[in-house]
């Protein structure tokens, strides 16, 4: 058996699928298209529309294949335990959606593991589901003994998205790791939880449709499915008992040794931070090169999840500053060559994971302090698992650390408590994982994918034309289609061409109209509810409109206009940004409306003011150089190596569109945009702001916008400048020097205050009394005062008593009463109690407070109860 690289294997593989017939397809993004999924955790999820008919292969190719990227974290606690849990990991597959089947699946299946892999046909094992006598026949026919296949049951050899759908048998291939592996019984097979068995291929034969009622209908179509990991079978080829040991993880591996100091192998709990150090990071690379970025939900949790979990593996190694960059610079070199996102996003992923290492060692912090609060409110020796669980889940910390400094106080921790609770979690996830499983299976449904499957995609002429001539093909009224939509109905219509632009990309669907003979329909929107189908959601004004109609689509030009012009000033705008910040700015979200722009972008920090000056002065002076706008398209690998900029998080085909404005804009594109950048006229930013961790976020207006919004500002500068009795360009000084006299008057005000008030000290003081502790103490009220002003006052009098005494104080504040009692502390010593005065006057007000021996205050509702709150007290303390 030769040894092969990871990256040997993932090329033999898709060229010998490629030879059979297959279309080498890229792999998708981990952000799957389906909404209902969180993350693309297996190599199917981008052909879904195919498996469901909704797509369909052009000739010669009989199926797909990929090495897919994938991110599972159902079992995150797990992985790093075992040599095979990973949370990134890469999927070999093959697909077919009704052209090959069983038959060919196997042989090629074999051909590859004993040919092309060269594995000892005598080594592999083969499982099928139980009832799937046709699979059992065909490995034998293939030379595969009795001995070497093992039928399984349901929960073992038979996939199934849901309780009802497309389902169908697996067939495992194993290969036999030698009895050293193994548990020693006589019985020991595949299936077995012994290690000596690894499966390394999963065949699905996706031949059912399971029913309501538990039968199983036969799918028109047969299909296949199949995943092989990458890692497992390197792990195979490279004679190396755990995924970790594989080439590219061991590289990993290798970086945390290097950092840390220490050598794999030598200790089992040092090694498990290298493991999960090397894996996390993978896949926190990969997760923010395709988009996502540090959250509190979602996708963006699960990046952080696994983002401080690595870190903190790396401070259990003594690794108390940032670190991970250090693992994303090998990531780059060991996969860049395959996966060209990360090369080009590796600024960004470098500024995020920096940004959030710093971040969580602010998280350790709080986790600290959290855990000696929980320590200090003990009235035990055990913390419980539910606490020890929030420090696991919420602050990062391992329960081993959470042991760790609890034993160094004499505390133990309830580890069944915090099992049980992490058992909870993992069911949560699991259910969550199922749920996906479902969702990714689940069909599109609905009349939008029937008309897709039916009609075919929209023809768009809307880049050359904003009026084109059509036909009706399909009406659509309250989710179901209809024949006729007739003056006074709303609903949705979809024409073989259109010149109008569904909504995509952050660009707004157009509106205009629809005319026919005898009747006229306003588009007041434009939507894709299924990729390629366009739907003009139209009110009818005039007549009726009927599916097979003729019709004059007519978009709103000069809507259409200025929508253009704030799309190409996006991209202007994304270059300034990029020219000025740095090139880690990656543009993550947009909207382009006709009366203004917005777009987030990827950044540490405020934009200072001077910087976006600098911007909108960089963007505007490429607008005014009046250049030409190119727009071309070509394959998706020609423009990266031209260096054209590929939005952040978004997907992309074979064939892209460029949109180019100079050489100081490049960007895929399939919006709409000016021919000239002059058209644009100016752009103006009108905010920037913060929509997140690491996200800002900019808003700016181009031509009639930008003037619209400069001449409400001159506006307001004139109202101004009429109020303030100056001219325009003298308000700012003009309201400076006004400030400047309102401040002096609240000073000279605040001192006629404290002069008043120095005289009510004095009335204070004067009607000091003896306490039956014997400590001189002031009751009695003050005049408009908020509680900060009444312990301003118990200074003063504190300082002024001659010895330490108490006080209780009564004043108003907007009409509502404000109780406070204070002590020295010798007084507090000698018996005053400041919270039980509070506790027994503030009734008398109808309010309530609280506070400690020393002070305490309250409010009410009830300014006529003072007098009475102020002799209940004197009735307490004299």
């Amino acid at each position: 058996m030769e040894y092969m690289t990871s990256a040997e294997i993932r090329e033999k593989y898709l060229s010998f699928f490629e030879e059979k017939g297959c279309k080498r397809m890229p792999s998708s993004s981990l952000i799957p298209d389906d909404p209902s999924l969180l993350l693309t955790s297996a190599g199917m999820v981008q052909f879904k529309p195919y498996f469901l008919q909704q797509k369909h292969l052009e000739a010669p190719y009989i199926g797909t294949t990929t090495v897919q990227k994938c991110v599972r974290t159902n079992d995150i606690d797990i992985i790093g335990t075992t040599g095979r849990h990973l949370s990134f990991f890469e999927m070999l597959g093959n697909f077919s959606f009704g052209e090959y089947f069983k038959e060919e699946m196997c042989a090629w299946a074999y051909e590859f593991s004993t040919e092309v892999l060269g594995l000892p046909a005598e080594r592999l094992y083969f499982t099928v589901f139980e009832d799937d006598d046709e699979t059992i026949e065909i490995w034998k026919k293939l030379g595969v003994p009795d001995s070497h296949i093992s039928r399984l049951g349901e929960d073992d050899n038979f996939w199934r998205a849901g309780p009802t759908g497309p389902c169908g048998p697996c067939s495992e291939l194993y290969y036999d790791q030698g009895p050293e592996f193994g548990c020693g019984s006589p019985d020991c097979a595949p299936g077995c939880d012994c290690d000596r068995f690894l499966e390394y291929w999963n065949c699905v034969f996706t031949q059912y449709d399971g029913q309501e009622d538990g039968t199983l209908k036969p799918l028109p179509k047969k299909n296949i499915d199949t995943g092989m990991g990458l890692e497992r079978i390197a792990a195979i080829l490279q004679g190396v008992q755990s995924n970790y040991e594989t080439d590219v993880l061991a590289s990993l591996v290798a970086v945390g040794e290097r950092l840390a100091g220490v050598e794999y192998g030598a200790d089992k709990d040092a090694d498990l931070s290298l493991r999960i150090m090397a894996d996390h990071s993978r896949a926190v690379t990969f997760m923010i090169a395709d988009g996502i970025l540090p959250s509190n939900e979602g996708r963006g949790y699960v990046l952080r999840r696994l983002l401080r979990r690595a870190v903190m593996k790396g401070h259990l190694l003594g690794l108390d500053k940032p670190f991970l960059n250090d693992y994303v610079d090998e990531i780059v070199r060991l996969m860049g060559h395959v996966y060209p996102e990360i090369v080009e996003n590796r600024e960004l992923a470098r500024r995020v994971i920096l940004s959030e290492e710093e971040r969580f060692g602010a998280t350790l912090r709080q986790g600290r302090a959290f855990l000696d609060e929980a320590l200090a409110a003990l009235s035990g020796t055990t913390l419980s698992g539910e606490q020890a669980f929030a420090l696991h889940d919420t602050y990062g910390f391992p329960v081993e650390v959470t042991r760790e400094l609890c034993e160094e106080r004499g505390i133990a921790v309830d580890m069944d408590g915090f099992a049980r609770c992490m058992d909870e979690q993992r069911e949560r996830a699991r259910a969550a994982n199922t749920k996906d499983a479902e969702a990714a299976w689940s069909t599109y449904g609905g009349v939008h994918a029937e008309l897709l499957e039916e009609l075919g995609p929209t023809a768009f002429v809307g880049y050359d034309k904003l009026e084109s001539e059509a036909r009706v093909t399909a009406i659509v009224k309250d989710g179901a289609r209809v024949q006729t939509l007739s003056a006074g109905e709303a609903g949705e219509v979809v024409l073989d061409t259109t010149p109008f632009y569904a909504e995509m990309g952050g660009e707004v669907g157009d509106t205009g109209t629809l005319r026919s003979a005898g009747a006229v329909a306003e588009v007041r929107d434009t939507q894709a509810p299924e990729k390629g189908l366009v739907a003009h959601k139209v009110a009818m004004t005039e007549g009726a409109l009927s599916v097979g109609d003729a019709v004059t689509a007519t978009v709103d030009a000069e809507r259409r206009a200025r929508i253009t012009r704030n799309h190409t000033a996006t991209h202007i705008l994304h270059a300034a940004l990029r020219q000025v910040l740095g090139d880690h700015v990656k543009q993550a979200g947009s909207y382009v409306g006709p009366d203004r722009l917005r777009f987030d972008f990827t950044h540490f920090e405020a934009v200072s003011p001077e910087q976006l000056a600098e911007v909108e002065r960089v963007a505007n002076e490429h607008i005014m150089k009046a250049v030409p706008t190119a727009i071309y398209e070509t394959s998706l690998d020609a423009a990266r190596e031209a260096g054209v900029t590929a939005l952040f998080g978004e997907k992309y085909g074979d064939v892209v569109r460029v949109v180019e404005a100079g050489d100081f804009s490049r960007e895929l594109c399939g919006g709409c945009h000016v021919g000239n950048t002059a058209e644009i006229g100016f752009a103006k930013i009108v905010s920037e702001s913060s929509v997140g961790a690491n996200l800002r976020r900019i808003e700016a207006v181009t031509s009639y916008g930008a003037l619209e919004y400069v001449n409400s500002r001159e506006a307001e500068l004139k109202a101004a400048a009429a109020t303030l009795k100056c001219r325009p360009l003298e308000v700012a000084d003009r309201a400076a020097a006004n400030l400047k006299a309102y401040k002096d008057l609240q000073a000279k005000s605040k001192r006629s205050a404290q002069a008043a008030a120095g005289d009510g000290m004095e009335a204070l003081l004067a009607g000091a009394v003896t306490a039956k502790a014997g400590y001189p103490v002031v009751i009695g009220r003050m005049g408009e005062a908020d509680a900060g002003q009444m312990r301003n006052a118990w200074d003063v009098l504190r300082a002024r008593l001659g010895a330490p005494g108490a006080a209780v104080l009564a004043a108003q504040k907007d009409g509502k009463p404000v109780l406070l009692a204070a002590g020295a502390p010798e007084a507090v010593e000698a018996g005053f109690d400041a919270g039980a005065v509070i506790k027994a006057i503030a009734p008398c007000v109808k309010g309530g407070g609280g506070g400690k021996p020393a002070m305490a205050q309250a409010g009410g509702k009830d300014a006529a109860g003072i007098d009475a709150a102020l002799d209940a007290a004197r009735e307490m303390l004299l």
